[in-house]
């Protein structure tokens, strides 16, 4: 079976809150980049949320009185939300998944990301299948519809033993 299913429905998940994210990804706070992921179509492509507040740890130091999300934690937000797709697709719910960057290019920043900001991160899946290993994606995170930063990246998944 490639498309996990919810319990009560055997339908395949199209969305994960924040409970079934923490099911999927051994990521948490102050890590946990992803509030919620939509549109999951498979391991095809997804959506991620994330609401950017003004208490996350990175905020005190990037920068004292002009708070701008970092580059690294916009494209790790990404790859939280193409790991939760992967994840939540191939049924690796409480399975203990772990993802590893192996690349990440092509990279660019249009737009700063600040606190307030709701920063949609859109991935598809440019190559890998279920029970690869190595998988690459192409990820855009935007926020009110403007471009903040694009690239592709490719990653590993392995089981924790």
């Amino acid at each position: 079976m490639t498309d996990a299913t919810t319990p009560d429905t055997c339908a395949p998940i199209t969305e994960c809150d924040i409970q079934l994210i923490q099911d999927i990804l051994p990521h948490r706070y102050p890590f946990l980049l992803v509030d919620r992921v939509i549109d999951i179509d498979g391991t095809t492509s997804a959506t991620g949320i994330k609401n950017v507040t003004m208490n996350e740890p990175h905020f005190q130091g990037h920068f004292p009185g002009a708070p701008i999300m970092p580059g690294v934690t916009i494209i790790e937000a990404m790859a939280q939300t193409a790991g939760v797709m992967v994840g939540a697709s191939m049924g690796l719910i409480k399975g203990d998944l772990l993802i590893y960057f192996m690349s990440i290019d092509a990279c660019k920043f249009r737009r700063k990301v600040i606190p307030g900001d709701r920063m949609l991160m859109k991935v598809k899946t440019l190559r890998g299948k279920p029970g690869a290993k190595v998988w690459k994606f192409h990820g855009r995170a935007e926020v009110d519809g403007e471009l903040a930063c694009e690239c592709e990246f490719a990653a590993m998944l392995d089981m924790r033993s």
